[in-house]
């Protein structure tokens, strides 16, 4: 929904690109504009579209973002960017260099307290997109679906919706800093370039592809991968990398995040769990094959593609289990013990679509 502008302050008529003043109307534009979006990495890159299309269709449009400073590498090539805000502990620091700024609009796209918080303190004209906690909420715990089939892009785009923004159904943007792609030839000598990227991990266990079933997916594909992940993906992936030598790299924890979206642009294709690489390669419109455990596809987080493109995403996983989906993020361990949401996939059709 518009908030309306705090009485006593100036009345801004939003111009877009292309469109007469209205009658009577004085000359000022909407040209200053804050995103907001704290994190995660998914999230961030899938606002993307959203600042794409803003800077295209409002005319003179000066793009600023507002996130966490571990997220940087996500947006720091984005052209569309004016300049982006980071905070790490205390976001009430920041509120005087944002007032300086003299934003005349805020697109909110993480709606929660700290967003209500920097709205509150700057008092301009602000939108958010409509949160789907309830319906989640119902669908975990009593398995009543209520969830609209709307991808959270298009519900961002809801956002804006009254700006008469209109998502321009290009996909995703994912843009790799000068200096931090990562080379070919740093990989072992020989190993082959007609490489499947193999993202491995994830926040919650319950979202991760067992280290048996890659194994078994990697030896029945019989083409090279390589596994990226963090630090504390490291040992799974060696793992991983032992069950399949020679043709398997771990890359987990020895690379940046871009040069991890770096290898995912340079792969053939990619094998993800619901993380932020999946929507990464995406946005190089990758071909992806998607697993997923105890989270489901209908919470509007699915790989986004670009009109024309979406048979190039696959989603594999364990339908109709009565206990899933036992979280919209995800847990440590299966709750139920028996982890069947991974177990039970069919990795003969992961291998087909591979």
């Amino acid at each position: 929904m518009v908030r309306k502008r705090p009485s006593g302050m100036k009345k801004c008529i939003i111009r877009l690109s292309g469109d007469p003043l209205p009658r009577g109307a004085g000359e000022c534009k909407m040209k200053k504009i804050l995103i907001i979006r704290f994190s995660s990495i998914g999230d961030i890159v899938l606002t993307t579209p959203v600042i794409r299309c803003l800077k295209h269709q409002v005319e003179d449009a000066e793009i600023h973002y507002l996130t966490k400073k571990q997220y940087l590498p996500i947006l720091q090539a984005n052209p569309y960017l004016h300049k982006i805000w980071l905070y790490e502990d205390h976001l009430r620091e920041l509120i005087p260099q944002l007032k300086d700024q003299g934003f005349d609009f805020i697109v909110d796209l993480h709606k929660n307290h700290r967003s209500r918080f920097v709205k509150f303190k700057l008092g301009v004209p602000n939108v958010s997109f409509p949160k789907v906690n309830l319906q989640k909420w119902l669908m975990v715990n009593f398995k009543v679906d209520r969830l609209p089939r709307v991808h959270l892009v298009d519900r961002y785009f809801r956002a804006v919706d009254q700006l008469q923004i209109r998502n321009d159904h290009q996909g995703l943007d994912y843009f790799i800093p000068e200096g931090e792609e990562f080379p070919l030839s740093e990989l072992p000598v020989a190993f082959p370039r007609d490489f499947i990227a193999v993202a491995i991990g994830s926040r919650h266990a319950t979202k991760m592809v067992p280290v048996e079933l890659v194994i078994e997916i990697g030896r029945k594909i019989n083409k090279p991968l390589i596994l990226l992940g963090g630090k504390e993906d490291r040992e799974r992936g060696d793992r991983i990398a032992t069950g399949l030598e020679p043709i398997c790299y771990n890359a987990c924890g020895l690379i940046s995040l871009n040069q991890s979206a770096s290898l995912v642009r340079q792969s053939e294709r990619v094998l993800t769990n619901d993380t932020g690489l999946m929507h990464i390669a995406a946005a190089f419109r990758k071909p992806v094959v998607s697993v997923w455990g105890n989270t489901i596809p209908e919470f509007g987080m699915y790989p986004y593609f670009p009109t024309g493109h979406e048979n190039d995403s696959f989603i594999a996983e364990v339908r109709g289990l009565s206990c899933r989906p036992c979280s919209k993020l995800g847990f440590k361990k299966c709750p139920k013990k028996h982890f069947k949401c991974m177990t039970g996939l069919n990795v003969d059709e992961i291998v087909a679509h591979l």
